[in-house]
């Protein structure tokens, strides 16, 4: 959807923006459940359950306009797009089998798992973290947790215009040591937040340094993201996305459910962990762009990678690969620069 000088930034913001309900929910949840336990008189196993109903009804209404007023695509929807000719129906096992055979795809899975999944985890734990190991009220620490979730205002967007930056002084490479090095900064600050647990001043001060290279981190993953696969690109994001969730619940059953590690410890732990996968993104090797250690073969085209190794023969004569040939064209700015060849125009991605 976007060209790839700014698809790193487009895609970090709008998905940093939704990810700003975060925050929002830390202070604006506690406030409708004080309101829900005036209302019911003090009964609050109901007052819980009634403001439940509030983000509820307001799922509800998002789906329901988000059915009529969308669009499947900037060219159109789905159904006029394939009755057209101007968009391949994909065979399901064809597009499932090439994203999951794609080792690059499980790198960013697993990367994933410690940038948005972290992102989640914090959601869920820093609230009460705070109201049980400072001492503060419901209200106070709601608000000072949701801190964490609406540096997504910003914080994303930085991680995809960093990515962009370094893509066109670098190429992909600069794209992977974007990544890692905002992840590795993010364990780091993870650690630290731990380590702070006597100070709530420092804490929030560490909280929100860390809770900036998470959104940035989440921000230059999808500055990666367009490039792993173009027949397959919905099954990658869709998968790398999971991977988030899955991050989330396998940092919860590991550091914050037994009553035998105290939240700081899991924060500590937490830290660790996300330095030791951040090491993975030294894998992820593009054969004609390199990887962060080692450089490309410029013997080595965009169209092997995109069409050669995704279509057949037949595929490419009838026409499939007509798009993706596009793709190639704009995505000859990955590679090193002394390996560009000269700009002819920009293509829409």
């Amino acid at each position: 959807m976007f060209n790839g000088k700014c698809v790193g930034v487009a895609n970090a913001t709008a998905a940093g923006w939704g990810n700003v309900g975060g925050g929002v929910t830390q202070f604006l949840m506690p406030l409708i459940y004080k309101g829900m336990v005036e209302a019911t008189s003090g009964r609050i196993f109901a007052a819980w359950r009634w403001a439940y109903l509030i983000p509820g009804l307001l799922h509800t209404f998002t789906g329901v306009a988000v059915m009529f007023l969308g669009q499947d695509l900037p060219d159109g929807n789905y159904k006029m797009l394939h009755t057209s000719g101007q968009l391949e129906k994909k065979s399901a096992g064809k597009t499932q089998y090439l994203g999951l055979s794609n080792y690059r795809v499980w790198c960013m899975v697993a990367t994933y798992g410690v940038a948005f999944g972290v992102e989640l985890t914090m959601n869920n734990i820093v609230a009460g973290y705070l109201y049980d190991q400072f001492e503060l009220d419901i209200i106070t620490a709601g608000v000072l947790a949701s801190c964490y979730g609406l540096m997504n205002l910003f914080a994303r967007s930085i991680g995809g215009i960093v990515s962009d930056y370094t893509s066109i002084k670098f190429g992909m490479r600069g794209r992977l040591w974007t990544l890692w090095c905002f992840q590795t900064v993010e364990g780091i600050l993870c650690v630290f937040m731990a380590l702070s647990k006597d100070s709530l001043g420092i804490t929030i001060l560490f909280m929100v340094f860390f809770s900036i290279c998470v959104q940035a981190s989440e921000g230059a993953s999808y500055g990666i993201v367009p490039f792993l696969t173009r027949r397959a690109l919905g099954v990658a994001a869709g998968y790398i996305g999971a991977g988030g969730n899955l991050g989330s619940t396998i940092l919860m059953a590991a550091f914050f459910t037994s009553p035998d590690i105290q939240t700081h410890e899991g924060i500590l732990y937490m830290g660790f962990t996300i330095v030791g996968v951040s090491m993975i993104v030294i894998c992820i090797h593009f054969p004609m762009w390199g990887s962060m250690f080692f450089p490309g073969d410029p013997n080595v085209s965009e169209e092997d990678y995109y069409i050669k190794r995704e279509f057949t023969e037949e595929e490419v004569k009838e026409g499939l690969a007509v798009s993706v040939q596009k793709f190639c064209d704009n995505s000859h700015q990955e590679r090193a620069p002394q390996h560009r060849p000269p700009v002819k125009g920009e293509v829409s991605l």
